[in-house]
């Protein structure tokens, strides 16, 4: 009896869409890593070893202590795979915000065009308060100008 509920959970739980999300995104982020890699270790190494007058292994970057290495040059070829990569990823995801906004903008014109919604005073930029006296612009809720302090309406003291 336990063992079907278990077993029904973890099948409402794999047939969620997230977590179909989730796994597509990990694939596709494997794929893209390889491309990633492949882009740093036979494009920009070779140009850093060119730049350097190394060969293959950037000279200077490893270090040999009693037959351990310590390869700074592997060290940067990480951070500039994790650069590339995160730079390429915020892209995307600026890309996709940026068409997501398009969308819903361009539907929200739709449906007010068809007469489905009305336009809120709220979607319009608020005009902006002046001061009768000095015409600078105030906040909304004050009661005196803080350019030229003249009393506005709504202003209450009780001490005058």
């Amino acid at each position: 009896m336990a063992l079907k509920k278990i077993v029904k959970e973890f099948q409402d739980f794999i047939s969620r869409g997230s977590v179909v999300d989730l796994a597509v995104g990990v694939i596709v982020g494997g794929a893209f890593t390889t491309i990633v890699n492949s882009l740093v270790a036979n494009i920009i190494q070779p140009l850093i070893s060119f730049i350097t007058g190394g060969g293959a292994e950037i000279p200077g970057l490893a270090i040999n202590l009693n037959g351990n290495i310590v390869d700074f040059g592997a060290f940067l070829s990480a951070v500039i795979n994790f650069l590339i990569t995160a730079a390429a990823v915020f892209a995307i995801v600026k890309a996709l915000n940026k068409f997501n906004d398009i969308k819903e903008a361009a539907a929200k014109a739709a449906a007010i065009k068809a007469g489905l919604a009305e336009e809120k005073d709220g979607d319009a930029a608020p005009k902006p308060r002046v001061c009768p006296y000095c015409k600078q612009k105030i906040d909304r809720g004050a009661t005196r100008c803080p350019h030229c302090t003249s009393k506005l309406d709504g202003y209450q003291n009780a001490l005058e």
